[in-house]
This record gives C-alpha cells, structure tokens and sequence, in this order.
C-alpha cells in the first residue's frame, strides 16, 4: 500500500506521516529530507545553491542514511533545497530514488508513506490514498517559528511569515511538479486541528481504503 501525504511547508504533513508510519508499520520516507541532504552537501562543498551541476553531483551520489536530521534544518538550508527542488536534473535523480523506495520499501514491509510537494500527482500518482495537508500560511509561519525559537535560531515570527509565503509561491509556480493537491487527494486543513485530530482522521480515510 502507498500513501502519499503532500502540503506546503510547516502544514504538519511530516509530523502525521510519521505518525501513521508508525501506526501501520508502514516503511515511511521524508522526501523534503532527501532535497534538504542535496541543499546541504552543495553548501557544505562551498558550491551555490544556485550551481546545478553541484546540485545534481549531490543528488546523484546522496545516501539518506548519511543525512544529518539537525544540519538539514536551519533556515539557510531550507532555502537552498527550495532552490535545488525547483532544478529539473536534480528531481529527475530524486525522483527514481523516491519510486524504489515506494515500490520496494525497505524490510519487506507491507506499505510505504512518503510526504513531499508532488507525490500524490509526480511520485505516486497510483498512490492507495492521497493527503494533502494544509494551513493557513500564519498558522504555518507561528509553528515554524516555534521550531526555530527552540532550536535556538532568531529569525522574528514576521521573517519566517514573509520565507514561508515566499517558498509557497517557488513551490506553486516551478515549471517542474509544481506543488499542488492531486485531483483525489483528501484536503487536510490542519489549522485549527491539533495533531492527534488530524491523525484519527487520515486513520479512518486510510483505513476505508484498506476496506
């Protein structure tokens, strides 16, 4: 079974997909983590992250168990893997990473969970079921901030208003699988929903579906 969870950033997809990963016993992948690995070896190289030649060596060569969970998740890394996930050559590489993972998932387990911009509508548009998980953009500005404040980063809660609107319009408007909900996705609002209300109801979608 695959379940493909989408949304813009901070909209708690990855929070919920590692939840219902957890709950089914599903393999579950983060591909904003593998274009993040990507943003932060071509920094880390003292390449551009505009250099799409750096960009796709990364890419080409990434091992998602080499990724640092704390180094891919300061703010100038956020807005790099913006930059290289926008890159056609460098979502072609991610792409046939993310399609194994899916179809072959690791330990034979017997379903996938992957959360991204495009799985339900590039990845894995034959996905079981399609989430696409969503927020208002200053409820997805004051939970990112809160992340960044306890990770000991400074940015004030309008800066990180101003990023998150700025990445939703990259996001939204790049040539190459645009961020969008799949025409069969199930639209998640999480806005006023706490996590343990959003995860009951993707459990019971989830669990319709597997009849």
């Amino acid at each position: 079974m695959i379940i493909a969870v989408d949304g813009p950033a901070a909209a708690g997809k990855g929070t919920l997909a590692r939840a219902l990963a957890a709950h089914f016993g599903f393999a579950y992948l983060d591909t904003g983590a593998l274009y993040r690995g990507v943003a932060h070896a071509v920094l880390k190289s003292g390449a551009s992250a505009s250099d799409e030649a750096a960009a796709l060596l990364a890419a080409e060569t990434l091992n998602p168990d080499q990724i640092d969970p704390k180094a891919i998740r300061t703010p100038e890394v956020s807005e790099a893997a913006s930059l290289v996930a926008a890159m056609p050559p460098v979502r072609a590489a991610i792409l046939a990473f993310q399609r194994r993972f899916a179809s072959h998932p690791p330990g034979d387990q017997s379903g996938t969970i992957l959360d991204g911009r495009d799985i339900g509508t590039v990845v894995c548009p034959e996905a079981d079921v399609k989430l696409y998980v969503t927020a208002s953009p200053e409820v997805r500005a004051h939970r990112r901030w809160l992340e960044l404040k306890g990770s000991g980063s400074g940015p004030s809660e309008a800066q990180v208003l101003e990023d998150v609107q700025a990445r939703d319009v990259r996001d939204t408007d790049r040539k190459t699988s645009p961020m969008r909900p799949a025409a069969d996705a199930h639209l998640l609002d999480t806005s006023d929903l706490s996590i343990e209300a959003a995860f009951d109801v993707a459990v019971a979608l989830i669990e319709t579906s597997r009849g």
